[in-house]
């Protein structure tokens, strides 16, 4: 209990931008909303909307792990075999933990993953609703989902400063908090009958000390997205970049620059 007042304390901090500095990487992101210690520290156009990406996986994820049954088995539907982009290459009809499902979507960004378990047991366009009536409920007022992985859609839009707010509320779930700080992981069917190995698509884990997640995105509309969080001499550091210039130079230098503060 008193673990989630503070984190609703930090998330009230988080929604007043007038704490913010003026901005000092002008050229950065389109967006881009940076918070230490739970306090806006400096921004750009972080409540203006745009397509968030594979951010977007980050609502899907918070609603599996409330749901609970990670230790089912999920049938891959063919929608989910014939997802698009970043995928692990399941088979329609293939046995996969939800757990093992979960790893890919948040460590890889697999759609194919990410659809599975959308699917499982309803159609996408419930699992979206889900979505929603979530992001309403976390008072996310700027933000709407069109489908669970980020695709470029005119019906998917949210904010820097509502995507900081779903990142603290995702990374205060020790599942999502464990799996999004890993570099690499091992996913594999039920039986084991094929096994991939699923590399973190956030370079900063490997690369930067104290980065513990969270998650990136990048779409045609969108354009190269990441929410980042660092934690270090005790001090967290959490970057939001929606439309990056070079995301990874970029949230390398805001990171080190608010953490030396």
């Amino acid at each position: 209990m008193l673990a989630r007042i503070a984190l609703a304390a930090l998330l009230a901090l988080a929604s007043a931008p007038a704490r913010s500095q003026p901005d000092p990487f002008p050229g950065a992101a389109a967006a881009y909303l940076v918070m230490v210690d739970g306090v806006p520290l400096w921004e750009r156009a972080a409540d203006t909307r745009r397509a968030p990406a594979s951010l977007a996986k980050l609502m899907g994820a918070l609603l599996l792990v409330e749901e609970g049954r990670l230790d089912d088995e999920v049938t891959v539907s063919r929608l989910a075999a014939a997802a698009r982009g970043t995928r692990l290459g399941l088979h329609q009809g293939e046995r996969v933990f939800a757990h093992a499902l979960l790893a890919a979507m948040l460590i890889g960004s697999a759609n194919d993953a990410c659809l599975a378990l959308a699917t499982r047991g309803g159609s996408v366009e419930s699992f979206v609703a889900r979505m929603n009536a979530r992001a309403v409920n976390l008072g996310l007022r700027a933000t709407r989902f069109g489908d669970p992985c980020g695709f470029d859609s005119d019906r998917q839009h949210s904010t820097a400063r509502d995507l900081a707010w779903l990142a603290l509320e995702a990374m205060a779930r020790p599942q999502i908090a464990a799996l999004v700080g890993r570099p690499e992981v091992e996913v594999a069917t039920a039986g084991r009958e094929r096994v991939f190995r699923v590399k973190n698509t956030n370079v900063l884990i490997e690369h930067v000390a104290g980065v513990v997640g969270v998650k990136t995105g990048q779409t045609h509309r969108a354009g190269q997205n990441l929410i980042v969080l660092a934690e270090r001499d005790g001090r967290k550091v959490l970057l939001v970049m929606l439309g990056a210039r070079d995301r990874w130079w970029d949230a390398h230098g805001i990171l080190e620059r608010a953490l030396a503060r």
